[in-house]
């Protein structure tokens, strides 16, 4: 795919999504940390139900540390692999608090230091809570710059390493975002919604779906207005 493609296929996502943003409900960097923790292998309407009762109990690393690894426990269950991202909860709130004043670190090593936090959740807290032009790689996002040409690679890595070297400087910042929502609703995995993605003449896709296979409607990440308050 040439820069002249590339360059218009953000063109058009910023059009109709100027201001992208994570699904995933927070009002704060550690609010943040937790869900997308909590995101993993889980869908984000389902981390916003648990934090929406979560949050004004504990949005804290001390509040989330008196009510302990069987207290969080209690307002995350219906998570996919709760006792886990509790435990790692719990030890990363120790961890703000002991090592960094509880507040969550800026930089990327000493968030990949915290548990449960891998490069793309590094990614997800360095972009969407600090402003930094990072793309965290997730499946929406291994699958569209794959499929469409836009940054192939074998790995996680090489996708990543690939698109912050041919997204436009402009669009960096929000690519992330883009991407993951037009993943999510209209390039999905199992019936792409080639006939209504804004972006199908401009996709290097050999097998696009035929009109009659669509799902019909625009998908959400051609709407104007975010689909909720990313992540993944």
């Amino acid at each position: 795919m040439n820069p002249k493609k590339r360059h218009e296929i953000f063109a058009r996502l910023r059009e109709l999504n100027p201001r992208p943003t994570t699904e995933l409900n927070y009002s704060t960097p550690f609010e943040l940390l937790v869900a997308v923790v909590l995101s993993a292998q889980a869908t984000d309407k389902g981390v916003n139900k648990a934090t929406a009762r979560l949050f004004p109990v504990a949005n804290t690393p001390e509040a989330m540390l008196a009510l302990g690894v069987e207290g969080l426990k209690d307002y995350v269950k219906t998570i996919g692999l709760y006792n886990a991202k509790a435990q790692n909860i719990i030890k990363t709130c120790q961890i703000l608090v002991e090592k960094h004043g509880g507040e969550v670190p800026r930089s990327r090593e000493a968030l990949e230091a915290l548990p449960g936090v891998g490069r793309k959740t590094a990614n997800v807290i360095l972009n969407t809570a600090f402003g930094e032009p990072t793309i965290a790689v997730d499946t929406h996002i291994f699958r569209v710059a794959n499929r469409t040409g836009l940054a192939p690679g074998k790995t996680v890595l090489e996708v990543e390493k690939k698109l912050l070297k041919v997204v436009p400087e402009e669009f960096r910042q929000d690519a992330h975002h883009w991407l993951i929502l037009h993943g999510r609703y209209t390039c999905t995995a199992r019936k792409p919604n080639c006939p209504h993605c804004p972006i199908k003449d401009l996709c290097e896709y050999k097998h696009k779906t035929p009109e009659e296979m669509a799902a019909g409607g625009r998908g959400k990440a051609s709407r104007t207005k975010n689909p909720g308050e990313a992540g993944d």
